[in-house]
């Protein structure tokens, strides 16, 4: 990895406040000339942009604010929905018994029930958004989402100068907020982004399986050359897939011709799987999965040609 990689993973995983934000988006900055911030929209978003992605033929993306420390990991199974949703329920189910003890406890005390229950899920709502959104910064953030970072600060680097020049870079913000960065980038770049190339990096540092899903548009404009270009090496596995064959809920999805690619562990009952993030166990680095995606990207963006799509 280069030097700048291995300083953002030793020194900046922690960008989850504004402040926080503002000094790694002066270092980042110091670190890549020409490096702009795109500012607005709401929640307040900067997003880093390097490039120019109104004539570039790939625009390479990954979000860079992290998330909250929580008591459980946010647990991803893209080929198994239901038991997504159904975890997604399971980790609710505390909030809501307390929503629910709390109106048994006001009605005792002679509160009118109607009004004892809408305090208790008001109070249940309020204490779901402090834990998820606004509480202390998760300390770890390796694999959500430095590994994005880096993965973009690699690509970067390994690139020629003409082949930069036919790039766009873009960090969001506000992903774990809502995908709200994205959201804002497309909104400023609505019309050359309907057909524009979009790769979107997350969580890629953690798992020998490597998942990229690539939408329906995506798949006719790039698919064949992003099939040519990756193959499994070693013991890194690649799973090539559409949206159909797999769910991944990151930024790629607020744009028409997308493609996200991740770092997976695989069991046998729940399939591939990302697990870790959003707690201090986020630490798991490998960098062979950089090496794996930077010489595959390397070999599309060679093969790749918006004039033949």
């Amino acid at each position: 990895m280069t030097e700048l990689s291995r300083e953002i993973l030793r020194d900046w995983q922690i960008r989850k406040t504004k402040a926080q934000k503002l000094r790694f988006i002066e270092f980042l900055q110091s670190r890549l000339p020409g490096l702009a911030v795109e500012e607005g929209g709401w929640p307040r978003c900067r997003n880093l942009v390097l490039g120019d992605p109104e004539n570039a033929d790939v625009i390479f993306t990954a979000h860079y604010d992290t998330c909250a420390r929580l008591p459980f990991p946010n647990f991803v199974t893209p080929n198994n929905l239901l038991i997504y949703l159904l975890y997604q329920l399971l980790i609710l189910l505390p909030f809501f018994a307390a929503a629910g003890l709390l109106a048994w406890g006001l009605v005792s005390l002679g509160v009118y029930a109607p009004l004892a229950m809408m305090l208790s899920w008001f109070a249940a709502l309020v204490l779901i958004l402090y834990v998820f959104l606004f509480g202390p910064a998760n300390p770890h953030t390796v694999n959500d989402n430095t590994s994005g970072v880096v993965m973009l600060c690699e690509l970067i680097a390994a690139l020629s100068e003409e082949e930069r020049s036919r790039c766009a870079f873009v960090f969001f913000d506000h992903e774990e907020t809502g995908l709200f960065g994205s959201a804002y980038f497309r909104s400023q770049h609505k019309k050359a982004l309907k057909n524009r190339l979009v790769i979107n990096f997350d969580c890629v540092s953690d798992g020998d399986h490597i998942l990229i899903v690539q939408n329906g548009r995506a798949k006719k404009r790039a698919g064949a050359a992003l099939g040519e270009a990756f193959s499994s090496a070693g013991d890194k596995q690649l799973h090539l897939c559409g949206t159909l064959g797999a769910f991944y809920p990151s930024d790629q999805a607020n744009f028409p011709c997308a493609v996200v690619a991740a770092a997976m562990n695989r069991s046998p009952i729940l399939g591939l799987y990302v697990s870790r993030i959003h707690t201090p166990r986020d630490t798991i680095c490998d960098e062979r999965n950089f090496s794996f995606l930077v010489e595959g990207m390397l070999r599309f963006l060679r093969s790749y040609s918006v004039s033949d799509t």
